[in-house]
């Protein structure tokens, strides 16, 4: 539904050049919630405002619904007729709403179905519809000023959807908002996403939005993208940053008397107790340095990051046993260790997005602690 390929744009001054992104390949399948991730300054909206050519990109191609917008961009400042009627396909929900103050949240639904041409009668009874559909029906003839933030942005995305639109942008649209608002606009993006069919792609800076909505995500860093994928296949990689920070661990690494490594649990794995049935199995002591689970799709999902006394090449068979349970094994070594490396788990994961995160279940635990082991998994 959205493809950028080598997408650059580049901000110039009278004695400077920024490269805010420096070749984007980006492809956000049909019917998905795609969230970009990155720090400020990453390029993040930078990228989102040339996927709909309010920023003309500097070089490179952003295709939405199988029409190259930057063809139709032609040479000139200004819009032409064909990019505008592109771009009500587009609808995008903005950081701060920009609503306008002199108009009731009715008017600022109607106001994109005014440009549009529609009638007095048409534009009300779709205003009527959208606001209904976003759950402030009974506050249509209400002014921003007397709206909270986060009905000042179901506003917005009421706004956004006034056109129709096959793709939502939405820029940094929870970052204003306290967490439980938060939560309920994340929700509505998701419940619009499935009744109309709409692919999202959001940006943010915060990791539980990834957790909460999205399928697929992206790392962007000083102007590129540096990991990408379903959210099953970043919890499923070894060595994924995306999923070192949706699910955080604590613990250090290995070291000359114990092997560290951290265990993703997917699918099936979530919901049994391999870690207590290891310890059983081999009578090893299995130390728990730290946990985070979560549910995903409606099945939990996690990290843990454990111990076992030894080197790795003392631990082989629990590792490989770890592996056959279909869980992702990844070792955990001080900066610039070296070693023999240990085999990794199965790229299989889980499917879906995620929900608010559980707290850690258990912190340097011994696996002969029957309960806090099955607990924490």
């Amino acid at each position: 539904m959205i493809t950028t390929q080598d997408l650059t744009k580049v901000y110039r001054t009278r004695d400077r050049e920024i490269t805010a992104l420096d070749g984007i390949d980006l492809h956000v399948r049909e019917g998905e919630v795609f969230g970009v991730v990155g720090q400020s300054g990453a390029g993040k909206s930078s990228l989102i405002r040339c996927v709909n050519l309010l920023e003309r990109p500097t070089s490179g191609t952003v295709t939405v619904d199988g029409r190259d917008l930057t063809a139709l961009a032609g040479r000139g400042p200004r819009a032409g007729r064909d990019l505008r009627e592109a771009r009500t396909r587009v609808g995008m929900v903005f950081q701060h709403f920009n609503l306008l103050s002199s108009r009731t949240a009715r008017g600022n639904v109607e106001l994109p179905l005014e440009i549009l041409g529609l009638s007095r009668r048409e534009r009300a009874s779709k205003a009527g519809e959208l606001l209904d559909l976003v759950g402030l029906a009974d506050r249509a003839d209400t002014y921003p000023a007397q709206l909270s933030g986060g009905q000042k942005q179901r506003v917005g995305i009421a706004r956004a959807l006034a056109g129709d639109p096959k793709v939502l942008l939405s820029d940094e649209a929870t970052s204003a908002l306290d967490p439980e608002t938060t939560r309920s606009v994340l929700q509505l993006l998701r419940d619009l996403n499935r009744q109309l069919g709409l692919t999202v792609l959001l940006i943010t800076h915060e990791m539980d939005v990834v957790k909460a909505v999205c399928d697929s995500a992206a790392l962007m860093r000083q102007g590129r993208i540096v990991e990408s994928g379903t959210v099953e296949e970043l919890l499923a990689r070894p060595g994924s940053e995306l999923a070192r920070e949706l699910f955080p661990l604590s613990g250090g690494p290995s070291g000359a008397d114990r092997t560290v490594v951290d265990v993703t649990f997917h699918g099936d794995t979530a919901s049994e107790p391999v870690v207590s049935q290891l310890a059983r199995t081999y009578n090893v002591d299995v130390s728990i340095l730290g946990a985070a689970m979560d549910t995903v799709g409606g099945r939990q999902v996690g990290r843990m990051r454990i111990a076992l006394p030894g080197g790795f090449d003392d631990n082989v068979v629990p590792v490989g046993y770890l592996r056959e349970q279909g869980l992702t094994v990844e070792p955990v070594r001080a900066p610039g260790g070296a070693g023999p490396a240990a085999p990794t788990g199965p790229a299989d994961g889980v499917r879906g997005g995620a929900e608010k995160p559980d707290q850690p279940a258990a912190t340097g635990t011994p696996a002969g602690r029957e309960t806090p082991v099955e607990d924490a998994k």
